[in-house]
């Protein structure tokens, strides 16, 4: 930290005829004491995670044979429409959980499930993970989308506090980590989703969203060469900070840019959605609809979509279901417990078929916006009874240009890393990478070969 004395308050905005751009905490701020101490060639390629809780009733997930599928198994029945585009992927295993030092499978099972390295525990906000594979391809998609990524759910979004066995609500709330310090919250509301996609205008009518778009650039135009002046008269701690919050504004630059040129494209009239819904499928259906109209209007490729998060409590009377979903989630081989939680596992996947089947009814080039999307369905703990992390129940979802063969179900061999099928996922996306987490190479059979 560089200590000067000068003094610049807190609450101290940059201001341009009338427009105001809060600062970022700069060391400045502290008083010096205080301091001391898409392409016509190629189809655009969409990526998103839908993760669900608390384990599987597995005994209705796995087919009964390996190979050519002649039907789905029970709990993804819903999908049977696609069944050729369904591929489901036994024999992955997450050791990463395992090597985790304390805390509960809960925490361990989505707190791994896209980065595959032990995190480290603890109940505060010094949480430290490794970024996901998710992040890795929103990096570069984001430099064609105004949002790098969503991160979408229907619970809780707290990132601090316990929530299982010593480990901070960040490990089990999300599955997405922008760095190893930056867990990524999932949005729950449709209103805050629907602000963030469309702004506050209410509706995706293109006069009111360019009218919205306007005003916010101009506002940067009005305050950048101030902020450029401000850099001049702090120390070299802050001009570091500045430098990267000038990065940010010309993120957002780019971002309305790129908003403005594509405001004329003609986008379903919806308008904004207010609060919560009571109803957990309403709700899931209302996500699912922001979630297409986000990859419809491009203003994303990449997301992740918490179910449910890890521990989760909700009861599903609605199916019959009154037991808590966690405590019915130790179900001792019961067989009606079994069978209770395998309809919440079904449920869920009713909610995701809703999407797929929505995505394929969108037409895009010579087929629809399902052909360009691979999606990855699954969970992080298999029996849900034992609590463990291997032979996990996972499901790839893709069109004919998302780079798998579907219809099928292969095994691979034991102690298969999760992670290998993260690096392949990512080659397919146009983003490889040479390893990541504890990978031991590619996975191979995606496209059956």
């Amino acid at each position: 930290m560089f200590v000067t004395r000068m003094h610049i308050p807190r609450r101290r905005v940059l201001q341009g005829l009338g427009a105001t751009v809060a600062l970022p905490l700069l060391d400045a701020m502290v008083p010096a004491l205080t301091a001391q101490s898409q392409t016509a060639a190629a189809p655009v390629k969409r990526f998103g995670v839908f993760y669900v809780p608390n384990g599987m009733s597995m005994p209705y997930w796995y087919p009964k044979d390996e190979g050519q599928l002649d039907t789905l198994p029970p709990t993804l029945r819903s999908l049977e429409a696609y069944k050729d585009q369904v591929l489901i992927c036994g024999g992955l295993d997450d050791e990463s959980a395992n090597l985790v030092k304390g805390g509960g499978d809960h925490a361990r099972s989505a707190g791994t499930f896209l980065t595959c390295v032990p995190y480290k525990i603890t109940a505060g906000a010094d949480v430290s993970n490794e970024v996901s594979m998710d992040q890795i391809a929103a990096r570069e998609m984001a430099k064609e989308t105004q949002l790098a990524s969503l991160e979408l759910g229907i619970e809780s979004n707290a990132m601090l506090g316990n929530c299982d066995g010593g480990a901070s609500c960040a490990y089990t709330n999300t599955i997405a980590w922008r760095t190893p310090t930056t867990p990524l919250p999932i949005e729950n509301d449709p209103r805050a989703v629907f602000e963030r996609l469309f702004g506050t205008s209410g509706s995706t009518d293109p006069e009111a969203r360019l009218e919205r778009i306007r005003r916010d650039r101009t506002i940067l135009d009005l305050v950048t060469d101030e902020l450029r002046g401000l850099e001049l008269v702090v120390g070299p701690g802050d001009q570091v900070k500045l430098d990267e919050y000038v990065e940010a504004v010309r993120d957002i630059e780019r971002r309305i840019g790129m908003a403005e040129a594509q405001s004329s494209r003609e986008l379903p009239v919806v308008d904004q959605p207010v609060g919560v819904p009571n109803d957990y499928a309403e709700h899931a259906k209302l996500m699912m609809d922001l979630l297409a109209l986000a990859y419809q209007t491009d203003l994303t490729r990449i997301s992740t979509f918490m179910l449910a998060r890890e521990v989760s409590g909700r009861a599903y009377p609605e199916i019959g279901v009154s037991d808590s979903h966690h405590p019915l989630s130790h179900h001792q081989d019961e067989p009606a417990k079994l069978e209770r939680l395998h309809l919440i596992n079904e449920y869920h996947v009713q909610q995701f078929a809703y999407l797929v089947d929505k995505l394929h009814g969108i037409p895009e080039g010579d087929g629809s916006m399902l052909d360009s999307t691979l999606f990855l369905y699954g969970t992080g703990i298999s029996d849900s009874n034992t609590h463990f992390h291997d032979d996990l129940p996972i499901a790839l979802v893709g069109g004919k240009h998302a780079g798998i063969r579907g219809g099928r179900y292969v095994r691979y061999p034991q102690d298969t890393p999760l992670a290998n099928l993260h690096v392949t996922i990512l080659e397919k996306l146009g983003v490889p990478v040479e390893a990541f987490g504890d990978s031991t190479g590619g996975l191979g059979r995606l496209t059956g070969v």
